[in-house]
């Protein structure tokens, strides 16, 4: 990979880490607030800019050397949340995901944007998207994600980029 190509991935990793972060800082304003659209938008944007971040990093088959160059180069383990894209990809694709749930017969519960759904008395599988905002976590159909771990990755990501520009 040229190095200026290189210098503009390692740009745009910074960037989508830094909408990471500014996200994560109005994300708890917005709960403080009890901000309903606020909360959405900022969960929003932490999960599509990280997955900017691993679509950079991991990316399809045809640039696949791209992503394995730029990992080695940023010492970045295989093992890293932000690998992970499928709670993106559920927000991403929610009218799927909609379509697939009533189209089983025995859905008979649909609790949507629930605010702290583990405090409540409906089970977690019936609540759809929510958010705990005392341990500023994710829930979608009874799956959990840790927005910290997203929140930490991105930020570490940022230092190992912002270390190779010093």
């Amino acid at each position: 990979m040229k190095l200026i190509q290189e210098g503009a991935f390692i740009s745009e990793i910074i960037f989508h880490a830094d909408l990471v972060s500014h996200a994560q800082e109005r994300l708890k304003k917005s709960a403080d607030a009890f901000d309903h659209i606020g909360i959405w938008s900022d969960i929003q944007s932490i999960l599509i800019s990280s997955s900017n971040i691993s679509k950079i990093l991991w990316p399809k088959r045809k640039y696949a050397q791209r992503g394995q160059e730029l990992r080695k180069l940023l010492t970045i383990d295989s093992k890293c949340v932000l690998k992970n894209r499928k709670f993106r990809n559920k927000f991403e694709h929610y009218d799927d995901f909609i379509n697939d749930f009533f189209e089983d017969k025995n859905s008979y519960s649909y609790t949507d944007f629930a605010m702290n759904p583990s405090l409540r008395s409906f089970g977690m599988e019936s609540c759809h998207r929510g958010y705990n905002s005392y341990n500023n976590t994710l829930v979608i159909h009874g799956e959990i994600l840790d927005l910290n771990s997203i929140i930490d990755a991105a930020k570490e990501i940022k230092l190992k980029c912002k270390s190779l520009f010093i």
